[in-house]
């Protein structure tokens, strides 16, 4: 193929909860430390499983942080707090009060995250192909905080959040927001993240190409849709992955 018809990819969105970060501790033992920390004492174990039913239920209620229902994203968390140490068996909001303000701004800090192996030396080398990055992520306003804590904003082009823009992914419109903020046509745009419906298929529905990152197993349905070079094993593959594709015919 000539270079005259080889795809040539000119932007990278990118999800940043784990694809490019993740929590040091696991939400049940960042909950149970603070609780410790206030005197109360509950497992790690109990909590984790309380938060996940909570943020199912929470998300589903008030879907991004409940903005359309006139909650701050800060409110939204401050009752999914209370609601996971209800769960969890802490009937007294008095005494969890404290522990979800103060869950909610340690968490903004770079301490409680970490970056992912790999991710730093492969924005790096995007950015030496001359990619455009930025990011796309079901995050509130304090991710900006929180890349900059951790020297990774200056990457990125923009962050767009579902938060600013109002609607999360895999709605199209954040997808389409981030094109015309970067004013490149999908086809020569690409998303990474680690959810099939929020990331892979979210990007795809408008034209972009994607990749699908992390260890996680994927359902069989799932894996099956999805072509195997697009599936990354962890970041280090992306590189070549991205050869791969501008090789390939446009339509891939």
């Amino acid at each position: 193929m000539s270079m005259a018809h080889r795809l040539k990819l000119r932007l990278l969105t990118w999800d940043v909860k784990d694809t490019l970060l993740k929590l040091r501790r696991s939400v049940g033992e960042e909950y149970a430390t603070k609780a410790q920390i206030h005197g109360l004492v509950v497992e790690a174990t109990a909590l984790e499983q309380a938060f996940r039913q909570a943020y199912r239920a929470q998300s589903h209620r008030f879907p991004n942080y409940g903005l359309s229902h006139g909650l701050t994203s800060r409110q939204w968390w401050i009752d999914l707090v209370l609601q996971t140490f209800h769960l969890a068996g802490i009937q007294d909001t008095q005494a969890v009060t404290p522990i979800a303000y103060q869950l909610y701004d340690d968490l903004r800090s770079p301490c409680s995250w970490q970056v992912l192996e790999g991710a730093e030396t492969t924005l790096k080398g995007c950015l030496k192909r001359g990619l455009r990055l930025a990011v796309i992520s079901n995050f509130d306003s304090r991710l900006e905080e929180i890349l900059m804590g951790l020297g990774l904003r200056e990457y990125f082009d923009f962050v767009l959040t579902s938060e600013a823009m109002g609607c999360p992914k895999p709605d199209p419109r954040i997808f389409c927001e981030a094109l015309r903020l970067a004013r490149v046509e999908p086809a020569v745009a690409a998303h990474i993240g680690d959810s099939y419906l929020c990331d892979y298929q979210g990007a795809r529905a408008v034209g972009m190409h994607s990749f699908l990152v992390g260890a996680e197993p994927l359902d069989s349905s799932v894996r099956n849709s999805v072509p195997k070079e697009h599936i990354l094993p962890s970041l280090s593959h992306l590189l070549p992955a991205l050869d791969l594709l501008e090789v390939s015919s446009p339509q891939s």
